[in-house]
């Protein structure tokens, strides 16, 4: 009997460290190979080669704090969990592209390192500002999967408990640095070399942040810090000045290859989906009453009735604020006159009554190729229409406290992504899903395949916090668990509703069936194989029961659960495509066209394996227990896919789990 074995599958995400070790290894061995000693790297003669000879302990200019070290020990650290499906809070999961996924997004970013490295074009994040309200992590600096599971009552919590990062705290920009650092280590990673983050931030951490990024992404990737003027009046309340403006901080992989559209993405912002006859010109429709902040009555009393403004039914028309209450117009009197006299005003019929809207004219090309981006962003869209769209969305206000508007990441969006080329773009703090509506709207307004992959922890939503209260009766309502993400599921799902419902009016959409508004749901999860459970201690013991083919795979675990994680562990996307196909009266997954097989089937023979070979995909993953002890047909299959190899003159990779 042949001594051949199959390649046991490798059930843990990417190593960082190993990955990073190797590829300097290639790097030394071209540039300085004196640095490379067998299979290690020789650190000291590195420095040398490098005329290095900075003594230990010498002091450094950098960025350091309280629990730096054990960042990295957390990111060197694989993930030994997965992501399970779940396909009945999905919409068209089989064909969709875009992702969501429940979970802690440290965890879920170890898991997207293989099948997502170097693939993703742009990364907007939202994260806590670190106001003192709004930190959920552990209080001590030690994430796994059982701090995840406990935190979301999957486990008994042992005492682990969550809570704010008070500003009182002695640790408390440590507490958030620790936060982050690892996210935007490994958020590096997945980006293209030509691909770019975009952070939101304010005053508080916004020295700090720069900081970490340029020990993560280099200071010479450094592209802007925008500012984005969020409101406009209001604001008595603050202390000295009346803030208006929050941060977005952008930072390049790779500077040299970075481009920003060198067209200005806001005048396409809605899309130009009426026609003036008269002027041939398209246009897009903007509400001429306010909404955002300061667009009630009272904020602006003499800007509220004008008598001019008939609707087709000979009915005055008075403006109102998104949530039904009296509002103002956006514009004085005399504006209002002439936009009339320049037939620049639509009407539609809103819940019975004529409202106006301003035609607001496509630019042309040559007007398009001159302007170029400000480093302000000042007259796009306010924090307030964030909240209102919520409120258009569920009926209700107040359901998600500050949610940034779509409107702001499809215009960050439009100048970081091309409409054709499948960019990914990636939202770990997803919130309340701002960035997935933003990148369908965008794909609405220029027939766009841009993909989106939204993570977003399952924060519990408090009932005894006023601020929490509406949120909590709101899921209550919709029947589902109350937490942050299922609000941001269920606006994705509102979101992709509304827009098809456009896309059936709009003059320009010449094929709606190309249009992405679905999205896949996958959930963290412990692994579906009972092995990965216990210590290193235990792990002679497990490897001993495999060997006894005991059954090691968890009993609530369904075939996709296992499929998928399969594919996420040998480094496939979680939206590639999987076929079912029979060989030998026997159910096998078909992944990239047969270029691997998965069978999950616990009664392998030996024509399910000629088949599997006769079929010559690049590699084949099969249960060990399959074989059910039999170590002849074991031994038959791992020589029987390298005589098919070689016969073919190319490799299969035999793989069992």
């Amino acid at each position: 009997m042949s001594n051949a074995q199959a390649e046991k599958m490798k059930l843990s995400s990417m190593d960082i460290a190993e990955e990073k070790r190797a590829q300097l290894k290639q790097l030394l061995h071209k540039l300085l190979p004196e640095a490379v000693s067998g299979d290690d790297i020789d650190i000291e003669q590195l420095k040398r080669a490098l005329g290095d000879w900075v003594e230990p302990g010498k002091e450094r200019f950098g960025l350091q704090w309280p629990g730096k070290a054990e960042c990295i020990k957390s990111i060197q650290q694989p993930s030994v969990a997965t992501l399970k499906p779940v396909r009945a809070e999905s919409i068209n999961f089989d064909k969709t592209e875009n992702l969501f996924i429940e979970g802690d997004n440290l965890e879920v970013l170890k898991l997207m390192q293989k099948p997502y490295f170097g693939k993703v074009k742009m990364i907007y994040i939202d994260p806590p500002y670190n106001t003192g309200n709004d930190f959920i992590y552990p209080d001590k600096y030690s994430e796994t999967l059982d701090t995840y599971l406990a935190y979301t009552g999957q486990i008994d919590a042992d005492g682990r408990k969550f809570s704010t990062n008070a500003d009182t705290d002695g640790r408390y920009h440590s507490r958030w640095l620790n936060m982050m650092y690892p996210r935007l280590y490994l958020a590096r990673n997945l980006l293209r070399d030509d691909g770019v983050i975009l952070i939101s931030i304010d005053d508080k951490e916004l020295c700090n942040l720069k900081e970490l990024c340029n020990q993560i992404f280099g200071e010479e990737n450094f592209i802007e810090s925008i500012i984005w003027r969020k409101k406009s009046g209001g604001g008595q309340q603050d202390e000295y000045f009346v803030t208006e403006h929050d941060y977005i901080v952008c930072y390049s992989k790779n500077k040299d290859a970075f481009k920003l559209n060198n067209k200005t993405a806001a005048p396409k912002m809605n899309g130009y989906n009426y026609f003036d006859e008269a002027k041939g010109k398209k246009y897009k429709r903007v509400k001429l009453a306010k909404w955002g902040s300061a667009s009630l009555r009272e904020d602006r009393p003499t800007m509220y009735e004008y008598p001019e403004l008939i609707g087709p039914d000979g009915k005055q028309a008075l403006p109102k604020a998104p949530d039904g209450r009296p509002g103002r117009w956006r514009y004085g009197r005399q504006r209002v006159i002439e936009l009339l006299k320049d037939n620049g005003i639509d009407w539609e019929k809103v819940d019975g009554e004529f409202m106006p809207y301003e035609k607001d004219y496509e630019p042309s090309e040559d007007d398009m190729a001159i302007l170029k981006e400000r480093s302000i962003i000042y007259d796009l869209v306010e924090n307030g229409e964030g909240a209102n769209e919520l409120t258009g969305f569920f009926g209700v206000k107040d359901v998600f406290q500050n949610p940034k508007p779509s409107d702001l990441i499809a215009h960050l969006a439009l100048l970081m992504t091309k409409p054709d080329e499948s960019d990914i773009v990636l939202d770990f703090f997803a919130g309340s899903a701002s960035t997935a509506h933003g990148v369908m709207r965008i794909n609405q307004i220029d027939q766009g395949d841009r993909k989106f992959i939204c993570v977003q922890l399952p924060e519990p939503i408090d009932p005894e916090k006023k601020e929490q209260r509406t949120a909590y009766e709101f899921c209550k309502s919709i029947k589902v668990p109350s937490t942050i993400a299922e609000i941001s599921k269920e606006r994705i799902r509102r979101a992709s509703k509304q827009i098809s419902e456009e896309i059936s009016k709009s003059l320009d959409f010449k094929d709606s069936s190309s249009l992405d508004l679905g999205f896949k749901v996958f959930k963290l999860d412990r692994s579906n194989f009972k092995v990965w459970e216990g210590s290193t201690e235990q792990a002679g013991s497990l490897e001993k029961q495999l060997s006894l083919h005991v059954d090691h795979i968890a009993k609530a675990s369904t075939p996709e659960d296992i499929l998928y994680e399969l594919l996420l562990k040998a480094g496939f996307s979680l939206t590639t495509k999987v076929e079912k196909v029979k060989m030998a009266g026997k159910e096998v997954f078909s992944i990239h066209e047969g270029a691997l097989l998965i069978c999950l089937e616990k009664e392998l023979t030996q024509q399910l394996i000629d088949a599997l070979a006769e079929a010559n995909p690049v590699q084949v993953i099969c249960l060990d227990e399959g074989f059910n002890g039999n170590d002849q047909l074991k031994a038959n299959a791992v020589q029987t896919f390298k005589a098919r190899a070689q016969a073919e003159e190319s490799e299969i990779v035999f793989k069992t789990v």
